[in-house]
């Protein structure tokens, strides 16, 4: 292969390359794509918030309406019917606790789009009373 055939595929592969960069930045870019970073960063962080307001407020409040009851020890010990040392452990208390965080992210999640489209309702009645 001679000098300008050589010159000429890596010129093509370079442009080619310098597509497939340009649409991956301008996919990076989009604003949809920049939103879903930021909100599974915003959610990882109220996740954590979540965790600690249900493993360090609600449970124990629970728990002491519930005589004292620890949720995260709440298990059921089934033994090994077959004769091994092994056992199952169904800890349904850990189960309970994850569906008390789930309430909770659903009704602040509920309550944030409640205000979305509250605000959105106004937004729409000015406009519309600017339009007649």
């Amino acid at each position: 292969m001679d000098k300008k055939a050589v010159k000429e595929k890596v010129a093509a592969v370079h442009e080619k390359n310098s597509g497939f960069r340009k649409e991956f930045i301008e996919f990076i870019n989009r604003g949809s794509v920049v939103d879903l970073a930021v909100g599974v960063a915003v959610g990882g962080a109220f996740t954590a918030i979540v965790n600690s307001l249900v493993n360090d407020i609600v449970m124990p409040i629970v728990g002491l309406i519930g005589g004292g009851v620890d949720f995260r020890d709440l298990k059921l010990v089934i033994p090994n019917f077959f004769g091994g040392d092994t056992e199952a452990v169904i800890a349904y208390g850990n189960f309970i606790q994850n569906v008390v965080e789930f309430l909770i992210i659903a009704w602040v999640i509920f309550m944030i789009i409640k205000g979305m489209n509250r605000i959105n309702r106004k937004k729409d009645a000015k406009a519309a009373k600017g339009k007649k």
